[in-house]
């Protein structure tokens, strides 16, 4: 298998450990504040690390290459924890195709940092997407967005940029100084906003033992690894389609652990957000690739 290959199908893999990761946060939310989950998952995660990885790899080291880190490890703290505020206020299949809309803004984010001008399928894909928002998302009068939904959406902008970025870095960087700093980023963060933005509080049962465990060493030390590893070897937007099937996994994990799926009208909205990925990575009208 080709380090392409290898790279995509643990992509892959990384979806299947996100998608089934929605329900048991939300479960576990009933039991701790969002911002002191975040804090322990992401402490857990970077001791994880530190233990495995004892030296920085091969690539840069220095402090420019540090700072790559800490810019790379904010933006994936501003996704995580717009996502998990949100989580609480809407439900987990929502929450995970909304999340799914940074695979539309990757290519568009990109074609702004590589200054391209973006193609016909770029912007069909976002209006297509932005038709299925709207139906997800808009109960009742025009413009009526929940908090949740809301949230979730800027969530979508932190992982979009958070995938731009890191394609940009990981041939620069090793995988295992871009892991370790990012991932000490978001738990230096979690920390310093916990006692400005919530009054922490934990319950400490197994529902929420079992996922500061889980995400804490699987869907981050493990996963952020693979994905600083395998975005040397495939581009940004390749990464975005794959990670398409994160909500897939999320919504079919929800309805068969709790009954929990979309209605009709969800369901048609979720489609042309899926749709309106596909336009944007096949471009149909045109040929022309963004870097990654």
């Amino acid at each position: 298998m080709s380090r392409e290959r290898a790279a995509e199908a643990l992509l892959a893999w990384n979806t299947l450990i996100w998608g089934a990761t929605f329900v048991v946060v939300k479960s576990a939310l009933t039991g701790i504040s969002p911002l002191y989950f975040l804090a322990l998952r992401f402490t857990l995660a970077t001791a994880a690390l530190l233990a495995l990885f004892r030296g920085a790899g091969k690539g840069a080291r220095d402090w420019k290459s540090v700072g790559a880190g800490i810019m790379i490890g904010s933006l994936l703290f501003g996704g995580f924890v717009t996502q998990t505020l949100g989580l609480r206020l809407t439900s987990a299949p929502k929450s995970a195709f909304l999340t799914g809309l940074c695979s539309v803004l990757v290519p568009v984010l990109a074609g702004v940092v590589y200054r391209i001008r973006p193609q016909g399928s770029d912007v069909a894909g976002l209006l297509v997407a932005t038709v299925g928002m709207g139906l997800m998302t808009l109960h009742g009068s025009l413009g009526s967005i929940s908090q949740g939904d809301l949230l979730t959406l800027l969530c979508a902008f932190g992982f979009a940029a958070h995938i731009v970025a890191l394609g940009h870095y990981s041939g620069q960087v090793s995988f295992e100084l871009l892991s370790v700093t990012q991932i000490a980023t978001s738990a230096g963060w979690s920390w310093v906003l916990l006692w400005w933005l919530e009054k922490p509080h934990v319950e400490w049962r197994p529902s929420v033992v079992c996922a500061i465990l889980v995400t804490g060493l699987l869907a981050t030390a493990l996963a952020f690894t693979i994905q600083a590893w395998a975005q040397r070897y495939t581009t940004s937007a390749r990464t975005a389609l794959i990670y398409l099937l994160e909500p897939v996994m999320a919504w079919l994990t929800s309805y068969f652990l709790t009954g929990e799926g979309l209605s009709g009208r969800a369901a048609a909205g979720a489609g042309l957000i899926l749709g309106g990925v596909v336009l944007v990575e096949v471009k149909p009208w045109g040929t022309r690739l963004h870097p990654s």
